[in-house]
């Protein structure tokens, strides 16, 4: 098994059939598992987020895990070609044609239709395909009006729109993170590519694609996801032959909200993975130690009083902290250390 101790993100570039150059970043060693992120991604800001960050160390025990920035979004600058499946397809194709041989899939959100068409017509280059909240049709998510009514917000009014959508996305965050969420949303597109990339979102159909797979399946979805009802999942695992679906507790989309723990224990156990391990994070067990105190609010003086170190000794644990996990500033090192601990 894979050790990802003292790794960090990796970043790369593939380039597609139409050359456009997408951005991927890779974590942890192992076999490799493809994940298809939601709507916008941005790989450096996400890794720079506490929850999100230690969502996917928490899967990548053990594996690769292999993400990837669509055109328009992050580090992979937009190109003149309208979103489409088939564009999704061929960013797709792009990244996994960077690994060796089969791979674990998995599809969140908006990229879960994308993982079934990917899995329906390469049926060879897949292992095992998860699918967390998905959908058949996207014209099923919501009604006319209101699809009409959120695009226009994104459009014409980005930040009103982050707001909206992260209120949809994240109900069950606090409002710190809902507030990091919208924000990050604004900064992974412009206004233009968020509104098409949510367009598609709602065009994507794969209701006959999803007959076509032949690959292991797992449905997981939470119950009270506010973005794609239950009944997507039910009819995604309903399409799929022999899929299995797994409904958690719930409202939050977003899969590094709410419930992780749960969420990445079903993902892995599916994938033939073990429990993910505590404290598999490069740091030493002292510079934990101080994490966590970070995350109590502690000042370096408070900190050294409570280790019995010298204040000095204090601030430069906090520091290689910070260097270690890649972070700017301490309240970075306060959240991401109680994401850890809630997936632990």
């Amino acid at each position: 098994m894979g050790d990802n101790r003292g790794v960090q993100q990796r970043l790369g570039r593939a380039v597609s059939s139409d050359g456009t150059a997408v951005a991927y970043a890779t974590v942890g060693a192992g076999p490799p598992v493809v994940y298809v992120m939601g709507w916008l991604t941005h790989l450096e800001l996400a890794w720079e987020h506490p929850a999100e960050r230690a969502f996917y160390e928490a899967l990548a025990q053990g594996c690769r895990l292999v993400r990837y920035d669509r055109a328009g979004c992050g580090l992979t600058a937009a190109v003149d070609r309208p979103a489409s499946l088939e564009f999704e397809l061929e960013q797709l194709a792009a990244v996994t044609a960077t690994l060796d041989g089969p791979f674990d899939l998995i599809g969140t959100s908006m990229g879960a239709p994308v993982a079934v068409a990917w899995a329906a017509t390469h049926p060879g280059t897949v292992r095992r395909l998860v699918l967390y909240g998905g959908w058949l049709r996207g014209h099923d998510l919501s009604p006319p009006a209101v699809r009409d009514h959120v695009l226009g917000l994104v459009e014409s009014h980005w930040g009103l729109g982050s707001d909206v959508l992260t209120d949809i996305f994240a109900p069950d965050a606090d409002p710190v993170t809902r507030a990091g969420t919208a924000r990050y949303q604004r900064a992974c597109s412009t206004a233009a590519t968020a509104r098409a990339l949510l367009a598609l979102s709602y065009d994507l159909d794969v209701t006959d694609l999803a007959g076509r797979v032949r690959t292991p399946t797992l449905v997981v979805h939470r119950t009270g996801d506010r973005a794609a009802p239950v009944a997507q999942a039910e009819a995604l695992a309903a399409a799929v032959d022999g899929a299995r679906l797994v409904l958690l507790p719930g409202r939050s989309h977003l899969p590094y909200v709410g419930d992780r723990h749960e969420l990445v224990a079903v993902v892995r156990r599916f994938l033939g993975l073990p429990v993910a391990r505590r404290g598999a994070d490069g740091l030493t067990r002292r510079q934990r130690e101080v994490a966590e105190l970070v995350s109590r609010g502690c000042t370096n003086r408070e900190i050294a009083a409570h280790l019995g170190i010298d204040e000095r000794s204090a601030e430069g644990h906090v520091e290689r902290i910070r260097l270690r996990l890649g972070f700017r500033s301490r309240a970075q090192i306060a959240a991401w250390y109680g994401a850890r601990r809630d997936l632990d």
